[in-house]
C-alpha cells in the first residue's frame, strides 16, 4: 500500500480517519500519556514515592543503561524490520511491570526486583521511544513538525500532570514519606491501557499524509541497516547534536530527588510533580509554535529556538543557584521533606523554580526532536536518529542518576547540570546554522542509496 491510499473504491470514513497522520500523532501521544506519562508521575514524586530514593535511583540507572545499550544498534534496526506497532507492543508492558515492582517493594522491601524491573523497562522504553520519535517526526509535512511536537508534548505531559494530581489526592492526608498502594495500582492499570492502545498504530506506508512526498524505499536488510546507522551518526551535523542529546535528561535526578524530593512533604511533592508536567505542556507548546513560524526560514526558526534555550537556560539555572545555596543551608540544619504548599512565602519560590525547570525540559527536548526531524523525512533514518538521541540521552541520565545515588553534594550535581546544558548549546551551533530549507528530494533517499552502493563493493 502506498502512503496515499488509492484504489477503485474510496476508503471508508473510519479508514480515512484511522490512517490520517494527525490521528496517528494523537494516538501515539495518548499511548505515551498512559505509559511514560504515568512513569513520569512516579518519578516526579521524588524517589518514585519512597522515603529513601536510593533504590529508585539505582533502578533508574539500570533503566537508562539498558536504554543506552539497546536504542541505537539493537532497537533501531529491529524497528526498521517490524515497524512501530510491534515495537510498541514489545515495549509498553514493561512500564506496568515497573509500577508493580514498586508496589511489591512497599511490602517486601525487595530492591533487587525493582532494579531488575528498571533494567527491563529500559529495553521496553527504547522500543517505545524509537517508535514514537519516528512517528512524530515523519508522519507530518515539514511545515507541521513543530506543531506535531507541541501536540505530542501537551498530551504526553498531561499524563504526568494527571497522574501526579491523582497521587496528590490519594496522599492528601498522608503524613508519611511514601505513597499509598492505591497510587501504584492506579498507575499500573493506566499503563496497561496504553500498552493495549499500541495495537491501533499504523505503519508508515499506510498513513495518509497530505502535502508530503514520503520516502518510498525498499526494506533494508540487517547489514544495510547497520551501515545506514553508521553513515547517519558519523555525519558532522549529527555529531554536533550528540552533546545536546546527552544533556537532555541529566537534570532529572537533581531536580526530582534533591529539589523536590528533599524539600517538600509527600503531598506537596505530588502537587509539584503535577505542576512540573503541566509546565512542560506550556513549554512544548511555545517551542513547537516557535519552530513552525511561517514568516521565518527553517534556519531562522532553528536560530530562534537556540536563542530561546540559551537565554531562558541562563535565567532559570541562575535562579536555581540561589535556591541551592538556600537549600544547602537548610539541610545542614537537619531540615528536609518538611515544606508544605500551604507554607506561603517559604514554599512559593521553590515551587515556582520547579515549574520553570519543567518548562525548560520541554523547550529542550522539543528542540532536540525538531532538529532530528530537520535532518530527514525518511522513517529509517529518523529511527536511527531517535535511537541515537535515546542512547545519548540515557547515557547522560544514567551518569547523573548514579551520581545522585552515590549521594554527591547537591551543589555539585547542580553545577554539572548547568555546565553541560550551556556547553552542549554552544557545540550544536554549527548544526543549527547548517539547517536547510527542506529535505524533500535531497538527503533522504541519497543516504540509503549510498549504503546500497557501498554494499555492492567487496568488503576489504
Amino acid at each position: 500500500m502506498s502512503s496515499i491510499v488509492t484504489g477503485e473504491k474510496s476508503p471508508s470514513m473510519i479508514r480515512r480517519v484511522y490512517t490520517n497522520s494527525w490521528f496517528q500523532i494523537i494516538l501515539i501521544s495518548f499511548i505515551c500519556f498512559c505509559c511514560p506519562g504515568m512513569y513520569n508521575a512516579l518519578g516526579g514524586l521524588g524517589g518514585s514515592g519512597q522515603v529513601d530514593p536510593t533504590v529508585a535511583a539505582n533502578a533508574t540507572v539500570a533503566l537508562l543503561a539498558a536504554t543506552a545499550g539497546t536504542a541505537l544498534f539493537i532497537v533501531g534496526p529491529i524497528f526498521e524490520r517490524v515497524g512501530p506497532r510491534v515495537s510498541l507492543i514489545l515495549g509498553g508492558w514493561t512500564y506496568a511491570l515497573y509500577s508493580g515492582s514498586l508496589l511489591n517493594f512497599n511490602h517486601t522491601k525487595n530492591g533487587a526486583f525493582v532494579i531488575a524491573s528498571g533494567a527491563l523497562l529500559g529495553v521496553g522504553a527504547a522500543f517505545l521511544w524509537v517508535a514514537q520519535g519516528a512517528i512524530m517526526t515523519t508522519y507530518v509535512p515539514e511545515s507541521q513538525k513543530g506543531r506535531a511536537i507541541a501536540v505530542f508534548w501537551i498530551i504526553f505531559n498531561l499524563g504526568g500532570g494527571v497522574g501526579s494530581l491523582a497521587s496528590f489526592g490519594l496522599n492528601f492526608h498522608s503524613k508519611t514519606g511514601t505513597v499509598s498502594d492505591a497510587t501504584y495500582i492506579a498507575l499500573l492499570v493506566i499503563m496497561l491501557v496504553g500498552w493495549v492502545l499500541g495495537l491501533l498504530i499504523c505503519s508508515p506506508s499506510s498513513v495518509r499524509v497530505r502535502g508530503l512526498r514520503t520516502i518510498a524505499s525498499e526494506k533494508l536488510n540487517w547489514r544495510q541497516t547497520a551501515r545506514l546507522a553508521l553513515h547517519t551518526i558519523s555525519d558532522w551535523r549529527v555529531i554536533c547534536m550528540l552533546p545536546l542529546f546527552f544533556s537532555a535528561n541529566v537534570f532529572y535526578s537533581y531536580q526530582q530527588n534533591d529539589v523536590n524530593g528533599m524539600t517538600f512533604n509527600i503531598r506537596t511533592r505530588s502537587l509539584n510533580g503535577s505542576l512540573y508536567w503541566i509546565a512542560q505542556m506550556l513549554g512544548g507548546l511555545i517551542m513547537g509554535c516557535l519552530l513552525d513560524m511561517p514568516w521565518f526560514t527553517r534556519r531562522g526558526r532553528a536560530v530562534a529556538g537556540w536563542v530561546t534555550l540559551f537565554v531562558t537556560g541562563m535565567a532559570i539555572w541562575g535562579g536555581g543557584y540561589k535556591f541551592q545555596v538556600w537549600s544547602t543551608h537548610r539541610l545542614a540544619q537537619g531540615l528536609k521533606q518538611d515544606i508544605d504548599y500551604t507554607n506561603g512565602s517559604l514554599s512559593a519560590g521553590p515551587i515556582m523554580l520547579y515549574i520553570f525547570y519543567g518548562a525548560y525540559d520541554a523547550l529542550w527536548q522539543s528542540f532536540c526532536y525538531w532538529l532530528i526531524g530537520a535532518q530527514s523525512n525518511s522513517s529509517a533514518r529518523t529511527a536511527i536518529l531517535v535511537g541515537a538521541y535515546k542512547t545519548f540521552q540515557s547515557t547522560g541520565g544514567a551518569m547523573a542518576w548514579r551520581i545522585n545515588a552515590l549521594k554527591k553534594p547537591a551543589m555539585t550535581q547542580f553545577a554539572m547540570d548547568w555546565g553541560l546544558c550551556i556547553g552542549s548549546l554552544l557545540i550544536v551551533i554549527p548544526t543549527v546554522w547548517a539547517i536547510t530549507s527542506t529535505n524533500v528530494g535531497e538527503d533522504d533517499v541519497v543516504a540509503e542509496d549510498e549504503v546500497k552502493e557501498d554494499l555492492k563493493q567487496p568488503v576489504p
